[in-house]
């Protein structure tokens, strides 16, 4: 059964949240940590090589961003992936469903329209990050 308090977050969400403090994703990244932030090998991995870009400098230096990963994935709950799930229009959305599914997930947060349309899978809410910091 899914737990409402049991949460996964896109990279764009945890980036933007990362990036611009204030922002609707960073208030949405910082609501996460009321629970539980679900994550895979995959998410991670992502989200490192998302965060090494270039183009971020000129927002937070490459140092800080690094040590702002440290800190997300250390709160995260690493979720073992045991078969793939091939659900979505943009198959490289797939990684943040089987972690939802697999981790028993109340929501995944996004603004990628690809996951968004699938609202809801398999019993987990698909919301963006103003519709998750709307929820009670």
């Amino acid at each position: 059964m899914a737990d409402p308090e049991r949460v996964v977050l896109d990279t764009n969400g945890v980036v933007s949240g990362m990036l611009f403090p204030g922002s609707i994703p960073s208030q949405a990244l910082f609501k996460t940590q009321k629970g539980r932030v679900l994550a895979s090998e995959a998410t991670n991995l992502e989200l490192l090589e998302v965060l090494k870009r270039s183009r971020f400098d000129r927002y937070i230096e490459a140092g800080i961003r690094n040590a702002l990963a440290a800190e997300y994935l250390n709160a995260c709950e690493l979720i073992p992936i045991p078969f793939p799930i091939h659900a979505c229009r943009d198959p490289r959305d797939d990684k943040f469903l089987e972690v939802a599914v697999y981790g028993r997930a109340g929501v995944i947060v996004s603004g990628d329209a690809d996951l968004l349309a699938l609202h809801p899978f398999r019993g987990v809410a698909i919301l963006t990050p103003a519709e998750f910091l709307d929820r009670a």
